[in-house]
């Protein structure tokens, strides 16, 4: 059998292939070493402890489990169960529903997802950041700030129930265009028509694919990649103009100005008198201030027009240099598309066309391009003006809604303004553990918004009503006051928490990193170059966890024969004597 990083990277070499179609794919599925790895992937995420339709875990894995569906794969009797639909709370109090498969079906999902990724990474536009290797959200945030400078007008992409609506005929057709193996492809057919079950009931699935399935984020992307081609095809007939050749006629004149100002009294510089020169300099700095003051380009030259497109998931925003009637164009375009090709909805009501002055909502962000020009120093002591930059702030209600979700505020009702006040469910915890709790929650927000450029100021108040509503929960758990709770955990000025390890005492403090803006995003995307296939999320190499696995004893009572091997055993059970 071969090693499942040498047939991923075989995959990945032919993916920039155009009209290249992947044979016999399918075989792969009875290579054990595949599965190896995709429970190696699975076992160390939290969320697949999750019990599925069979009511069990991950944590049930075992060789002659595997071999048996490796049994089913050969004769194409496997069939997945129906996922266990759950409801988790969206931002707008809404419910989204995940489905949740067995233990088996995960782990086959795991090993198609990675044959899926090495295929289509390739593939994938490099305006595109959802549930892709080394992408994120910040990623995203990262390129839309280089890209959307100089933008007059956001749309802001909505499409209605995306997961649930992807047409099943239509996304077959699409793999079908790469992948030539009916087997494979029956295999993802059995994926999208399982079903789910709701209060112990059957349902079919007609279109959709199940929130919560391992192989759902893949499919999704390579349902939408036909959007980002679109798109990428409809930029090249939108842009036209170049930028270099317009400049601003009123600039031009103020420039010539300042020149020929400048030009004449370095002619005569030597004949002038000290008050002379001072006056000649306040003439020209205040040439040189009114010019910084004019646009550079003609703000309503109609010869020039841009689009760029960022998509995370089924969330996108496009941002124009051109008229609003080409945003109306664009929109009713994207609509057209999506019905006709896609068979999805634009929401016309949540698809919004923003002025790029004012706010529009992305990932949680707010973004604008402020008109009001910036004036920075070089390193020469030369004034450059910088306008019209994409900014991302994080949104005040965001960090009161945090506030507010997490019961350490409240209204105070004299003078109808926020106040701190203490968590009571967070009371019975011991010291440590309250003071964690703070802490990951204000390290978590500001993990998120620390691309915003206000990022300092509000994470600032955020963590000021954090800190007291922590004082006055540890005041309230030991029924003092805060001063005195202060007083008792101050170490060299800082609030601190005493606990013991085997290595001795220690000291967790309460959140001291700096709330600094983090201009740039840890994984860079260039916006001009597409990305390398990155197809090797599978290393070759085997861990403790797979030698493990194909140990085949009991690593509670050491038996071969254990039933209950790589599970906690009846041994395990029995109290120490």
């Amino acid at each position: 059998m071969r090693s499942p990083k040498v047939v991923l990277d075989n995959l990945a070499a032919n993916s920039k292939r155009k009209g290249y179609k992947y044979h016999r794919l399918y075989r792969n599925l009875y290579n054990p070493e595949f599965y190896f790895e995709a429970y190696k992937n699975l076992y160390a995420k939290e969320g697949n402890m999750t019990e599925g339709t069979d009511g069990e875990t991950i944590d049930g894995m075992s060789v002659e489990r595997i071999e048996k569906i490796i049994e089913k794969m050969r004769d194409q009797s496997y069939q997945p169960k129906p996922v266990r639909r759950v409801y988790i709370p969206k931002k707008d109090s809404k419910k989204r529903p995940l489905g949740i498969p067995s233990v088996d079906d995960k782990l086959v999902q795991e090993a198609v997802r990675c044959i899926l990724e090495s295929i289509y990474e390739g593939k994938f536009s490099n305006y595109s950041h959802g549930f892709r290797p080394n992408r994120s959200c910040h990623t995203a945030l990262y390129q839309m700030t280089r890209c959307f400078s100089g933008a007059k007008w956001f749309i802001e992409g909505d499409i209605k129930g995306f997961f649930d609506h992807i047409d099943h005929h239509i996304l077959v057709d699409i793999l079908r265009k790469t992948i030539d193996d009916e087997k494979f492809i029956n295999l993802i057919w059995k994926f999208l028509r399982a079903g789910y079950l709701e209060d112990w009931k059957f349902n079919k699935t007609y279109s959709g694919t199940p929130q919560g399935g391992i192989v759902s984020p893949i499919l999704a992307n390579i349902y939408l990649n036909e959007l980002d081609q679109y798109i990428e095809e409809y930029k090249q007939r939108f842009n036209k103009g170049d930028r270099w050749s317009r400049r601003n006629k009123e600039y031009r004149s103020k420039a010539h100005l300042l020149y020929k100002t400048r030009k004449s009294y370095k002619e005569k510089w030597h004949e002038l008198s000290d008050e002379e020169r001072k006056e000649a300099n306040k003439e020209v700095k205040r040439l040189k201030q009114e010019l910084m003051e004019i646009p550079y380009y003609d703000p309503m030259d109609e010869s020039f027009r841009r689009l760029h497109y960022i998509r995370y998931a089924d969330d996108f925003i496009i941002g124009i240099i051109g008229s609003k009637e080409d945003c109306r164009t664009i929109k009713q375009d994207i609509t057209d598309f999506l019905k006709e090709n896609l068979k999805l909805e634009l929401s016309q009501d949540k698809t919004l066309i923003t002025h790029s002055s004012k706010k529009a909502r992305f990932l949680g962000y707010d973004v604008s391009v402020p008109r009001q020009p910036k004036v920075m120093y070089n390193k020469d002591g030369n004034a450059q003006r910088y306008g019209m930059i994409c900014t991302l702030y994080l949104p005040q209600e965001v960090w009161i809604k945090k506030l507010v979700e997490y019961q350490a505020i409240q209204t105070n009702p004299k003078t109808k303004q926020w106040k701190s006040t203490h968590r009571s469910p967070l009371i019975q915890n011991d010291d440590l553990e309250i003071l964690e709790t703070y802490n990951s929650e204000i390290r978590g927000l500001y993990n998120y918004y620390k691309l915003a450029i206000n990022v300092s100021k509000s994470m600032s108040k955020f963590k000021h009503y954090m800190e007291y509503s922590m004082y006055k929960t540890f005041a309230n758990k030991y029924k003092t006051s805060v001063n005195k709770i202060i007083r008792r955990y101050q170490i060299n000025g800082h609030f601190g928490v005493k606990y013991q390890t085997k290595e001795g005492h220690k000291v967790r403090f309460f959140f001291d990193q700096p709330l600094k803006r983090e201009k740039n995003s840890q994984m860079k995307v260039n916006p001009q170059v597409d990305c390398e296939p990155n197809a090797l999320t599978i290393r070759g190499t085997r861990t403790s966890l797979m030698e493990r696995l194909l140990a085949k004893k009991c690593e509670w009572c050491g038996k071969r024969e254990c039933p209950f091997r790589n599970a906690p055993c009846q041994e395990a059970k029995r109290p120490a004597r």
